[in-house]
């Protein structure tokens, strides 16, 4: 048991220390090295270069560069060139439209090494040249350009920068790839304020419009129900005096019917009035007359008990 322990115990620390350092020398003795994906090896030696490693893997560096790969590391050079899709993002750029109003041009772009000998050997700062050369594109391509278009066509603008670029960019080893305008916005601010007053006064007129629209609308409805109301209480008077005699010519087709009809509504009249009743004997003309002159004391009123 204790020679087992010992055993995975020099195993173990020999596997974390020793062989990486077996390893690491063998490299730098220029035996072997590793590509991983997406990288790029470039070998120099005396200003010369004497091997190029792109596809990822592992690599017998004697069998790929011959005798010079034991000395490439400790006299020469080993360039590793990151090959990815890599991506930027330049802030307002500064343009004036053709209205002469001064704008800022967010733009972003891609961009991915397809040669490694220019991108080492033809510029020392390729990407500082890439994005100085989109920065200039985007000046000398968008300016005096409508402040309209400016504000609409996205589209086209990125597809004119990179027109602009492309050509320029694979000398220095790049391929370019998507170029977008994703911000357009104005510089100065006192004409941002004036814009925006002039967006919250118009606001204000749109609401008014909306408010007394609506007002008009309410109004317009309630003088069609009014008067639709009105036409219908007309037609309904109307109507009234023909209902009515109507029933009255029914009741007239029976004389009895129609006599004792208008006697009860003469009492009823008469009971619902105000007026005083004098009951007198019939045959008594005297009492009449002695009635009109006034010299009858004032008749006390009749009570109707239930």
């Amino acid at each position: 048991m204790i020679e087992f322990i010992t055993g995975a115990a020099l195993g173990f620390f020999g596997s974390l220390f020793v062989l990486p350092i077996i390893l690491g020398l063998l490299r730098a003795f220029g035996l072997y090295t590793v590509v991983h994906e997406g990288y790029c090896h470039v070998y120099v030696l005396f200003g010369n270069v004497i091997g190029i490693l792109k596809e990822p893997g592992f690599y017998f560096l004697p069998i790929q560069l011959g005798p010079a790969a034991f000395i490439v590391n400790w006299l020469g050079q080993r360039h590793v060139v990151d090959m990815r899709l890599d991506q930027r993002y330049l802030r307002s750029q500064p343009v004036n439209s053709e209205e002469g109003a001064p704008m800022g041009i967010g733009v972003w772009y891609e961009m991915r090494v397809n040669d490694p000998m220019s991108y080492l050997f033809k510029n020392a700062d390729p990407q500082g040249s890439l994005a100085a050369n989109v920065s200039n594109a985007v000046v000398r391509t968008l300016s005096n350009m409508p402040l309209a278009d400016m504000l609409e066509e996205r589209h086209g603008m990125s597809r004119a920068v990179r027109d602009e670029v492309s050509p320029k960019s694979r000398e220095w080893g790049y391929d370019l790839g998507s170029v977008y305008i994703r911000k357009v916005h104005f510089r100065d601010f006192e004409m941002i304020r004036q814009i925006e007053a002039k967006v919250v006064n118009r606001l204000r007129q749109v609401t008014s419009a909306i408010k007394q629209d609506g007002v008009n609308q309410v109004s317009i409805i309630t003088s069609t129900a009014e008067r639709q109301a009105a036409i219908e209480f007309a037609k309904a008077e109307a109507l009234r005096p023909r209902i009515v005699g109507e029933a009255l010519h029914e009741i007239n087709r029976d004389p009895e019917v129609a006599e004792a009809l208008f006697t009860i509504l003469e009492y009823q009249r008469l009971l619902d009035g105000d007026a005083s009743i004098t009951l007198m004997p019939s045959g008594s003309p005297v009492l009449s007359k002695l009635l009109a002159a006034g010299n009858l004391p004032e008749p006390q009123p009749v009570v109707r008990r239930g």
